[in-house]
Protein backbone atom coordinates (compact mmCIF):
# COMPACT_ATOMS: atom_id res chain seq x y z
CA UNK A 1 0.00 0.00 0.00
CA UNK A 2 2.47 2.69 0.97
CA UNK A 3 4.58 1.81 -2.39
CA UNK A 4 1.04 2.73 -4.29
CA UNK A 5 1.27 5.74 -2.38
CA UNK A 6 4.74 6.76 -3.56
CA UNK A 7 4.31 6.07 -6.88
CA UNK A 8 1.12 8.05 -7.12
CA UNK A 9 3.59 10.92 -5.91
CA UNK A 10 5.95 10.64 -8.09
CA UNK A 11 3.15 10.99 -11.22
CA UNK A 12 1.92 13.32 -9.75
CA UNK A 13 5.46 15.54 -9.60
CA UNK A 14 6.77 14.34 -12.82
CA UNK A 15 3.71 13.78 -15.23
CA UNK A 16 0.77 15.94 -14.29
CA UNK A 17 -1.13 15.57 -17.67
CA UNK A 18 -1.63 12.12 -17.30
CA UNK A 19 -2.54 12.41 -13.82
CA UNK A 20 -5.11 14.77 -14.81
CA UNK A 21 -6.08 12.39 -17.72
CA UNK A 22 -6.94 9.59 -15.06
CA UNK A 23 -8.72 12.14 -12.75
CA UNK A 24 -11.09 12.79 -15.99
CA UNK A 25 -11.95 9.43 -17.12
CA UNK A 26 -12.03 7.24 -14.17
CA UNK A 27 -11.77 9.19 -11.35
CA UNK A 28 -13.38 12.36 -11.69
CA UNK A 29 -16.79 12.69 -9.78
CA UNK A 30 -18.11 15.94 -11.26
CA UNK A 31 -19.41 14.58 -14.65
CA UNK A 32 -19.79 10.76 -14.27
CA UNK A 33 -22.62 11.98 -11.47
CA UNK A 34 -23.76 14.98 -13.78
CA UNK A 35 -24.40 12.21 -16.92
CA UNK A 36 -26.12 9.53 -14.80
CA UNK A 37 -28.54 12.04 -13.35
CA UNK A 38 -29.42 13.72 -16.70
CA UNK A 39 -30.23 10.00 -18.11
CA UNK A 40 -31.92 9.15 -15.35
CA UNK A 41 -34.38 12.03 -15.59
CA UNK A 42 -34.93 11.21 -19.26
CA UNK A 43 -36.03 8.04 -18.51
CA UNK A 44 -38.12 8.86 -15.93
CA UNK A 45 -40.17 11.68 -17.79
CA UNK A 46 -40.55 9.12 -20.55
CA UNK A 47 -41.86 7.24 -18.04
CA UNK A 48 -44.49 9.65 -16.55
CA UNK A 49 -45.38 10.82 -19.74
CA UNK A 50 -48.97 9.38 -20.59
CA UNK A 51 -50.60 9.36 -24.45
CA UNK A 52 -54.07 10.97 -24.78
CA UNK A 53 -55.72 9.73 -27.12
CA UNK A 54 -55.91 6.74 -24.85
CA UNK A 55 -58.66 8.50 -23.02
CA UNK A 56 -60.61 9.03 -26.01
CA UNK A 57 -63.60 6.12 -26.20
CA UNK A 58 -63.46 4.32 -29.31
CA UNK A 59 -66.55 2.67 -29.23
CA UNK A 60 -68.54 5.87 -28.77
CA UNK A 61 -66.09 8.25 -31.61
CA UNK A 62 -65.93 4.96 -33.97
CA UNK A 63 -68.70 6.10 -36.61
CA UNK A 64 -67.64 9.98 -36.39
CA UNK A 65 -64.16 8.60 -37.34
CA UNK A 66 -65.12 6.03 -39.37
CA UNK A 67 -67.11 8.78 -41.68
CA UNK A 68 -64.10 11.40 -42.07
CA UNK A 69 -61.45 8.66 -42.96
CA UNK A 70 -63.85 7.01 -45.38
CA UNK A 71 -64.51 10.51 -47.33
CA UNK A 72 -63.41 10.77 -50.65
CA UNK A 73 -62.46 14.58 -52.11
CA UNK A 74 -61.84 12.85 -55.85
CA UNK A 75 -65.85 12.00 -55.41
CA UNK A 76 -66.77 15.48 -56.12
CA UNK A 77 -66.55 17.01 -59.90
CA UNK A 78 -67.26 20.28 -61.64
CA UNK A 79 -70.90 17.82 -62.57
CA UNK A 80 -71.84 16.97 -59.04
CA UNK A 81 -71.33 20.60 -57.76
CA UNK A 82 -73.69 21.81 -60.43
CA UNK A 83 -76.24 19.07 -59.40
CA UNK A 84 -76.00 20.42 -55.95
CA UNK A 85 -76.09 23.69 -56.97
CA UNK A 86 -78.88 23.27 -58.84
CA UNK A 87 -80.79 21.62 -56.04
CA UNK A 88 -80.18 24.77 -53.78
CA UNK A 89 -80.37 27.66 -55.63
CA UNK A 90 -81.45 26.52 -59.05
CA UNK A 91 -79.88 26.03 -62.37
CA UNK A 92 -76.89 28.34 -62.96
CA UNK A 93 -76.66 31.43 -65.61
CA UNK A 94 -73.79 30.88 -68.12
CA UNK A 95 -74.55 34.16 -69.61
CA UNK A 96 -74.78 37.64 -67.97
CA UNK A 97 -78.13 38.93 -67.22
CA UNK A 98 -79.73 39.88 -70.66
CA UNK A 99 -79.97 43.69 -71.36
CA UNK A 100 -82.90 45.29 -70.52
CA UNK A 101 -83.63 46.87 -74.47
CA UNK A 102 -83.52 42.61 -75.54
CA UNK A 103 -86.14 41.90 -73.33
CA UNK A 104 -88.85 44.42 -74.30
CA UNK A 105 -90.97 44.81 -76.90
CA UNK A 106 -91.62 47.82 -79.19
CA UNK A 107 -94.68 49.35 -78.57
CA UNK A 108 -95.41 50.73 -81.86
CA UNK A 109 -94.61 47.18 -83.57
CA UNK A 110 -93.99 49.01 -87.22
CA UNK A 111 -93.35 45.95 -89.76
CA UNK A 112 -89.82 46.05 -91.58
CA UNK A 113 -90.87 45.07 -94.42
CA UNK A 114 -94.43 47.31 -95.44
CA UNK A 115 -97.06 45.40 -96.50
CA UNK A 116 -99.14 48.42 -98.09
CA UNK A 117 -95.81 48.88 -100.48
CA UNK A 118 -97.40 48.63 -104.26
CA UNK A 119 -94.08 47.06 -106.36
CA UNK A 120 -94.15 47.97 -110.34
CA UNK A 121 -93.86 45.43 -112.46
CA UNK A 122 -91.32 47.29 -115.22
CA UNK A 123 -89.08 49.94 -113.99
CA UNK A 124 -87.52 51.97 -116.87
CA UNK A 125 -85.21 53.60 -114.52
CA UNK A 126 -83.32 50.55 -113.34
CA UNK A 127 -80.29 51.17 -114.41
CA UNK A 128 -79.50 54.56 -113.02
CA UNK A 129 -79.21 54.38 -109.33
CA UNK A 130 -81.20 56.66 -107.07
CA UNK A 131 -79.41 59.60 -105.68
CA UNK A 132 -81.73 61.63 -103.36
CA UNK A 133 -80.61 64.56 -101.77
CA UNK A 134 -80.82 65.02 -98.24
CA UNK A 135 -83.23 67.77 -96.64
CA UNK A 136 -82.62 69.00 -93.48
CA UNK A 137 -86.06 69.03 -91.44
CA UNK A 138 -87.43 68.51 -87.86
CA UNK A 139 -86.87 65.08 -88.16
CA UNK A 140 -83.97 63.07 -86.46
CA UNK A 141 -81.38 61.21 -88.38
CA UNK A 142 -80.72 57.55 -87.41
CA UNK A 143 -76.68 58.53 -86.56
CA UNK A 144 -78.51 60.78 -84.11
CA UNK A 145 -80.02 58.90 -82.39
CA UNK A 146 -78.04 55.67 -82.05
CA UNK A 147 -75.18 58.48 -80.77
CA UNK A 148 -77.58 59.86 -78.16
CA UNK A 149 -78.96 56.08 -77.04
CA UNK A 150 -75.94 54.75 -76.17
CA UNK A 151 -75.48 52.76 -73.09
CA UNK A 152 -73.53 53.49 -70.19
CA UNK A 153 -71.23 50.70 -71.00
CA UNK A 154 -70.61 51.82 -74.69
CA UNK A 155 -70.40 55.70 -73.37
CA UNK A 156 -67.75 55.07 -71.14
CA UNK A 157 -65.61 52.83 -73.53
CA UNK A 158 -66.24 55.70 -76.17
CA UNK A 159 -64.93 58.16 -73.62
CA UNK A 160 -61.81 56.41 -72.66
CA UNK A 161 -60.93 56.26 -76.37
CA UNK A 162 -61.34 59.53 -76.27
CA UNK A 163 -59.09 60.50 -73.28
CA UNK A 164 -56.31 57.67 -73.92
CA UNK A 165 -56.26 59.87 -77.84
CA UNK A 166 -55.97 63.17 -75.93
CA UNK A 167 -53.55 62.70 -73.24
CA UNK A 168 -50.97 61.22 -76.53
CA UNK A 169 -52.25 63.41 -79.30
CA UNK A 170 -53.92 66.88 -77.15
CA UNK A 171 -56.62 68.73 -78.27
CA UNK A 172 -55.40 70.16 -81.34
CA UNK A 173 -53.79 66.35 -82.72
CA UNK A 174 -57.22 64.86 -81.87
CA UNK A 175 -59.14 66.88 -83.84
CA UNK A 176 -56.93 66.65 -86.70
CA UNK A 177 -56.98 63.23 -86.70
CA UNK A 178 -60.73 62.84 -86.57
CA UNK A 179 -60.91 65.17 -88.94
CA UNK A 180 -58.57 62.86 -91.29
CA UNK A 181 -60.97 60.06 -90.45
CA UNK A 182 -63.81 62.07 -91.97
CA UNK A 183 -62.41 62.94 -94.75
CA UNK A 184 -60.77 59.62 -95.51
CA UNK A 185 -64.46 58.26 -95.20
CA UNK A 186 -65.54 61.27 -97.68
CA UNK A 187 -63.13 60.05 -100.42
CA UNK A 188 -63.29 56.49 -99.73
CA UNK A 189 -67.59 56.85 -100.58
CA UNK A 190 -67.39 59.11 -103.16
CA UNK A 191 -64.19 57.00 -104.87
CA UNK A 192 -66.76 53.96 -104.57
CA UNK A 193 -69.87 55.90 -106.26
CA UNK A 194 -67.46 56.93 -109.30
CA UNK A 195 -66.96 53.25 -109.34
CA UNK A 196 -71.11 51.85 -109.45
CA UNK A 197 -72.06 55.28 -111.29
CA UNK A 198 -72.39 54.82 -115.45
CA UNK A 199 -69.35 56.25 -117.16
CA UNK A 200 -71.35 59.26 -118.51
CA UNK A 201 -72.33 59.90 -114.98
CA UNK A 202 -69.02 59.91 -113.00
CA UNK A 203 -66.98 62.75 -111.77
CA UNK A 204 -64.83 63.73 -115.33
CA UNK A 205 -61.68 64.21 -113.03
CA UNK A 206 -61.03 61.22 -110.71
CA UNK A 207 -57.78 60.65 -109.34
CA UNK A 208 -56.92 57.56 -106.56
CA UNK A 209 -55.71 59.00 -103.12
CA UNK A 210 -52.89 57.73 -101.65
CA UNK A 211 -54.74 57.81 -98.42
CA UNK A 212 -57.62 55.75 -99.99
CA UNK A 213 -55.89 53.07 -102.19
CA UNK A 214 -55.68 51.02 -99.37
CA UNK A 215 -59.49 51.12 -98.62
CA UNK A 216 -60.12 50.43 -102.41
CA UNK A 217 -57.84 47.62 -102.67
CA UNK A 218 -59.14 45.97 -99.55
CA UNK A 219 -63.08 45.62 -101.16
CA UNK A 220 -61.75 44.48 -103.88
CA UNK A 221 -63.01 41.11 -103.85
CA UNK A 222 -66.52 42.38 -102.39
CA UNK A 223 -67.46 44.34 -105.22
CA UNK A 224 -66.78 41.52 -107.79
CA UNK A 225 -70.02 40.30 -105.77
CA UNK A 226 -71.97 43.46 -106.35
CA UNK A 227 -74.54 44.02 -109.09
CA UNK A 228 -77.66 45.94 -109.61
CA UNK A 229 -76.87 48.97 -107.84
CA UNK A 230 -80.05 51.01 -106.95
CA UNK A 231 -78.76 53.76 -105.18
CA UNK A 232 -76.15 55.47 -103.80
CA UNK A 233 -75.54 58.25 -101.44
CA UNK A 234 -79.61 58.38 -101.14
CA UNK A 235 -81.88 59.96 -98.40
CA UNK A 236 -84.62 57.90 -96.54
CA UNK A 237 -86.85 58.54 -94.21
CA UNK A 238 -89.56 56.84 -92.89
CA UNK A 239 -92.64 58.28 -92.88
CA UNK A 240 -94.70 56.66 -90.30
CA UNK A 241 -91.54 56.90 -87.91
CA UNK A 242 -90.36 59.99 -88.48
CA UNK A 243 -86.91 59.79 -88.52
CA UNK A 244 -84.26 60.12 -91.90
CA UNK A 245 -80.89 58.64 -92.72
CA UNK A 246 -78.24 58.49 -95.83
CA UNK A 247 -78.05 55.43 -97.31
CA UNK A 248 -74.61 54.57 -98.68
CA UNK A 249 -75.52 51.88 -101.13
CA UNK A 250 -78.77 49.43 -102.37
CA UNK A 251 -77.24 46.66 -104.83
CA UNK A 252 -77.70 42.96 -104.88
CA UNK A 253 -74.80 41.09 -103.09
CA UNK A 254 -74.53 37.78 -104.64
CA UNK A 255 -78.02 37.92 -106.29
CA UNK A 256 -79.73 38.96 -102.65
CA UNK A 257 -80.86 42.92 -102.70
CA UNK A 258 -79.25 44.52 -99.64
CA UNK A 259 -78.43 47.75 -98.03
CA UNK A 260 -74.46 47.92 -98.36
CA UNK A 261 -73.14 50.17 -95.74
CA UNK A 262 -69.41 50.75 -96.26
CA UNK A 263 -67.25 50.66 -93.31
CA UNK A 264 -63.20 51.78 -92.75
CA UNK A 265 -61.48 50.60 -89.42
CA UNK A 266 -57.52 50.65 -89.03
CA UNK A 267 -58.15 47.43 -86.84
CA UNK A 268 -60.09 44.52 -87.46
CA UNK A 269 -63.96 43.65 -87.51
CA UNK A 270 -64.27 39.80 -88.25
CA UNK A 271 -67.49 39.34 -86.54
CA UNK A 272 -70.55 41.30 -86.70
CA UNK A 273 -70.62 41.70 -82.99
CA UNK A 274 -67.36 43.95 -83.65
CA UNK A 275 -69.33 46.46 -85.50
CA UNK A 276 -71.00 47.72 -82.45
CA UNK A 277 -74.25 49.43 -83.83
CA UNK A 278 -74.05 49.08 -87.36
CA UNK A 279 -76.43 46.61 -88.15
CA UNK A 280 -79.16 48.83 -86.27
CA UNK A 281 -77.85 51.52 -88.92
CA UNK A 282 -78.69 49.08 -91.46
CA UNK A 283 -82.20 48.10 -90.30
CA UNK A 284 -83.17 51.75 -89.79
CA UNK A 285 -82.35 52.42 -93.48
CA UNK A 286 -83.85 49.46 -94.07
CA UNK A 287 -87.13 50.00 -92.40
CA UNK A 288 -87.47 53.57 -93.85
CA UNK A 289 -86.60 52.49 -97.39
CA UNK A 290 -89.33 49.96 -97.17
CA UNK A 291 -91.67 53.02 -96.15
CA UNK A 292 -90.39 56.08 -98.35
CA UNK A 293 -92.37 56.44 -101.39
CA UNK A 294 -89.56 57.74 -103.13
CA UNK A 295 -88.62 54.09 -103.84
CA UNK A 296 -90.32 51.54 -105.97
CA UNK A 297 -88.77 48.86 -103.99
CA UNK A 298 -88.65 47.14 -100.50
CA UNK A 299 -85.15 45.48 -99.27
CA UNK A 300 -85.19 42.35 -96.54
CA UNK A 301 -81.23 41.76 -96.38
CA UNK A 302 -78.58 43.93 -95.12
CA UNK A 303 -74.75 44.45 -95.59
CA UNK A 304 -71.57 45.60 -93.87
CA UNK A 305 -68.06 46.12 -95.28
CA UNK A 306 -65.09 46.93 -93.13
CA UNK A 307 -62.56 48.17 -95.07
CA UNK A 308 -58.90 48.49 -94.44
CA UNK A 309 -56.31 50.97 -94.67
CA UNK A 310 -53.35 48.85 -94.95
CA UNK A 311 -54.78 46.75 -97.51
CA UNK A 312 -55.77 43.54 -96.16
CA UNK A 313 -59.14 41.76 -97.46
CA UNK A 314 -62.17 43.86 -96.37
CA UNK A 315 -64.62 41.80 -94.03
CA UNK A 316 -68.11 41.29 -95.45
CA UNK A 317 -70.56 40.58 -92.99
CA UNK A 318 -74.24 39.64 -94.63
CA UNK A 319 -77.28 39.97 -92.78
CA UNK A 320 -80.42 37.81 -93.73
CA UNK A 321 -83.80 38.71 -93.25
CA UNK A 322 -84.39 36.82 -90.35
CA UNK A 323 -81.32 38.68 -88.69
CA UNK A 324 -82.15 41.73 -90.12
CA UNK A 325 -85.68 41.52 -87.95
CA UNK A 326 -84.14 40.98 -85.19
CA UNK A 327 -81.89 44.32 -85.53
CA UNK A 328 -85.02 46.19 -86.66
CA UNK A 329 -86.69 45.11 -83.08
CA UNK A 330 -83.73 46.51 -81.37
CA UNK A 331 -83.91 49.75 -83.24
CA UNK A 332 -87.54 50.44 -83.03
CA UNK A 333 -87.01 50.20 -78.83
CA UNK A 334 -83.71 52.62 -79.01
CA UNK A 335 -85.98 55.01 -80.86
CA UNK A 336 -88.22 54.66 -78.63
CA UNK A 337 -86.28 55.99 -75.94
CA UNK A 338 -84.67 58.94 -77.64
CA UNK A 339 -88.20 59.81 -78.17
CA UNK A 340 -88.92 59.27 -74.68
CA UNK A 341 -86.11 61.70 -73.86
CA UNK A 342 -86.92 64.51 -76.39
Amino acid sequence: MLLVRMKFLQLLTRKPRKLEMLFQVPFCQKQFPCMCLATSACLYSKKKKVNSYEQVDQEKYKNLVYSVTSYKTSAQTPETIFEEDNLLYGPPSKHGPPIKAETKTPKNSVPLINPNKRIPLLNSDSDVPRKIALQKNKMPSVTRILQQTLSPQQAFYLERWKQKMIMELGNDGFEEYTKNLFLQGELFHAALESIFLPEEMAAKEQREDVAISGYLSSVQHVLEDVSEVQALESAVQHETLQYLGLVDCVAKYRGQLCVIDWKTSEKPKPTLKSTFDNPLQVAAYIGAINHDANYDFQVSCGLIVVAYKDGSPAHPHFMDPDLCSRYWNKWLLRLEEYMDRN
